[in-house]
């Protein structure tokens, strides 16, 4: 199969088909990449000089080019998913930040969710440090692969979100401050993507293990819709899920990222809006 970065032409009898992928190196194009396009045929090329086909075959190549994001917004059936592994990728479970573990049973008495709100180095240092947070940890959760790579996750074939496991002491941090700290420090209206990461590995979501963490996040949710929709702003596309998906720990490369890579890339960004805390 020739390949081209974001396309790759179907070999085999008939009309070439192009077929979106992921490339190996992004921002890569094999030399030569646009003569890999189908051709113009028939009168097209009878009319025509060489720069004409060129110049056809540029834009066929831009035109394939512009698609890759809308193939990494679609969420893919299970049957199609990717196979992914039994054993869990290898884990240091030690957080880089203060040492406690990131897996295992965790003390009596603390909670966890599971929050996604795009590339999540940034969303995991957003929860870190907060007072009465235990600990933190990213990973996968959402999709169909079991135990899946961060490569598998970035072809759009998994269906999973890139997400922040939080385990917290409710009576230190209300599920509440948490679900503040949700809305306000990213965008929960642009579906399948955030900013100019694109893909449904950076949908919105929270993924709940009580109940009453539903209840709050489908309340806060309406609340801070309210103030998106008097701003002027779109509609929450947020996926709330209880009982929470399984969750899958991400590489070892990936966990505390911006604390082992303190200038490293975070695109968080919100909407400027603050969400309100109901008094208890």
């Amino acid at each position: 199969m020739s390949r081209v970065i974001g396309a790759s032409i179907k070999a085999g009898p008939g009309p070439a088909r192009p077929q979106l992928y992921l490339a190996d190196s992004p921002g890569s194009i094999v030399p030569d990449a646009v003569d890999m396009l189908p051709q113009p045929a028939g009168e097209d090329m009878k009319l025509n000089s060489v720069q004409r086909n060129s110049e056809s075959r540029t834009a066929m190549f831009k035109k394939l080019l512009s698609g890759i994001g809308a193939f990494k917004q679609r969420m893919p059936q299970a049957q199609n998913a990717l196979p992914g592994r039994a054993a869990p990728l290898p884990l240091h479970n030690a957080h880089f930040v203060h040492g406690r573990e990131l897996a295992g049973r965790f003390p009596e008495g603390l909670l966890s969710a599971y929050f996604g709100m795009g590339c999540f180095w940034g969303v995991e240092r957003l929860f870190w440090a907060e007072p009465g947070v235990h600990t933190t940890a990213v990973g996968y959760a959402g999709g169909f692969t079991p135990n899946p790579t961060y490569r598998e996750v970035c072809s759009g074939e998994t269906g999973h979100a890139e997400v922040a496991l939080v385990v917290y002491d409710p009576a230190v941090c209300p599920f509440d401050r948490l679900l503040k700290i949700f809305w306000e420090n990213h965008d929960p209206t642009q579906g399948m993507r955030q900013g100019n990461d694109m893909g449904t590995q950076y949908r919105s979501a929270i993924y709940c293990t009580e109940g009453g963490q539903y209840a709050a996040a489908e309340a806060s949710m309406t609340r801070f819709q309210a103030q998106l929709s008097h701003a002027g702003l779109g509609q929450i596309t947020t996926q709330l899920v209880y009982p929470a998906p399984p969750f899958y720990y991400a590489e070892d490369d990936h966990q505390q990222y911006l604390a082992k890579n303190p200038g490293g890339y975070c695109g968080l960004q919100g909407t400027g809006l603050t969400c309100s805390i109901p008094q208890s």
